[in-house]
């Protein structure tokens, strides 16, 4: 392997399966870059805590002195989400769906959302049925998320299935695959974009005027000491939380299962002991990120790493991963290792931009993985590596077959 092609490995699917020796060879050089035009690669856990607090990095893609795609693939034709802003107007929009969110002003809406998720999940592994082997990721990690993101926002239960059709294809548009070169595709997920946007829009306006015990509700209320947001402003922060809570999700309970089938003993202890289910999730972050790097970053001035100047307007890759399994920071990184004393990892970011829907995604991941290592019958894997999805940004995989012996009830 030569550090010329380390970049551009980093994108090759060829990687996708197991990419951890590659951000071996990325951590040799902290500050990588190797082309013009290329991005400044930063790959060790303490540089990447330090610019992710740092104010001199900024989210806001205008001040890029070259802008170009977003890797994440967020374009919905809406405003910017709050995700892609700085402050002051970040930490407004922010603080405001925060409101809606979780604490102070609704401590235990994701807390009291337990119930329902025990519910969802068991309906699911239910769904079952006879069958000695599923899909885990088309019958079990991708509805739950998006059925729980229905119930946050407040979907009516009659429209969920019209809504996971609009969700679909926009998911699906995130990965970079032959796909998008076809038009047929590529109207699809902008007919579905529309179509969200629309039904969006339409139950902001039914909520402000008939507001329930949901969050678009709350954001539509937008009664606190930073206002309200526009109505544009809630439906971006309404996809925000569809897209990144969905997928980050999808990838976590996915990436969680493999690597609980390929450690059989943290499943059996697992299903002994439930509550060891946070300790798993915290490892999980850490070993098996959701979020493999954060690629929109920008340097609004010249900025010195290590020694090494990055010059204002140049891109940033931050590479979550590699500093998840840093050995400068983490004794034995690359064993899965639930029982460690600490787990201060980067799997949902930090600072100013640290995930947002978090909480949820966690008790989410609990609870999927708990139930599952009761439920499933010597449950083991059918193809490993198993196919991944193409984004290098939100890895995991796209099938998962699992075989079992049966359901417990």
């Amino acid at each position: 392997m030569t550090r010329a092609s380390l970049v551009r490995q980093i994108t090759d699917f060829a990687n996708r399966a197991n990419p951890y020796p590659l951000y071996a060879e990325l951590r040799r050089t902290p500050v990588l870059h190797e082309e013009e035009g290329d991005p400044y690669v930063i790959s060790s856990y303490w540089d990447i805590e330090s610019l992710l607090h740092d104010p001199r990095i900024s989210s806001d893609a205008s001040n890029l002195a070259e802008p170009g795609a977003d890797e994440l693939g967020e374009n919905t034709g809406l405003p910017p989400s709050f995700i892609r802003l700085d402050p002051p107007e970040h930490d407004r929009l922010r603080r405001i769906a925060n409101s809606a969110f979780g604490p102070p002003h609704k401590p235990r809406r994701v807390d009291d959302m337990r119930p329902e998720l025990h519910e969802i999940v068991g309906e699911l592994i239910d769904g079952f049925g006879d069958a000695r082997e599923i899909d885990l990721v088309d019958q079990f990690a991708y509805p739950f998320p998006v059925t729980v993101i229905c119930r946050l926002l407040g979907v009516p239960r009659e429209d969920e299935p019209r809504f996971r059709a609009w969700v679909d294809p926009i998911v699906a548009g995130l990965d970079p695959d032959t796909r998008q070169s076809d038009p047929e595709f590529v109207k699809n997920v902008q007919e579905a974009r529309t179509q969200l946007g629309m039904y969006l829009a339409g139950l902001v306006e039914q909520r402000s005027k008939e507001p329930g015990d949901d969050m678009l509700s709350d954001l539509a209320a937008g009664k606190g000491p930073d206002g309200s947001m526009t109505v544009m402003e809630i439906l971006s922060t309404a996809v925000l939380l569809l897209i990144a809570g969905h997928e980050t999700t999808v990838n976590l309970i996915t990436n969680g299962m493999l690597t609980l089938l390929r450690h059989p003993e943290y499943l059996h202890r697992l299903r002994e002991d439930p509550d060891l289910a946070a300790n798993i999730v915290e490892e999980l972050l850490r070993y098996e990120p959701p979020v493999q790097l954060v690629p929109q970053r920008t340097c609004i001035t010249d900025i010195e790493v290590r020694g090494v100047t990055i010059p204002a307007g140049s891109r940033i890759w931050l590479m979550l991963a590699a500093g998840n399994r840093d050995p400068e920071r983490f004794k034995d990184p690359d064993r899965f290792d639930p029982d460690r004393s600490d787990l201060q990892h980067l799997g949902f970011g930090s600072g100013i931009h640290s995930c947002f829907g978090a909480p949820l995604a966690r008790l989410e991941t609990q609870i999927a993985l708990a139930e599952l290592a009761r439920r499933l019958v010597e449950p083991r894997l059918v193809e490993d590596p198993p196919p991944y999805r193409p984004n290098a940004v939100l890895r995991g995989p796209r099938h998962l077959p699992v075989a079992f012996e049966g359901v417990r009830p």
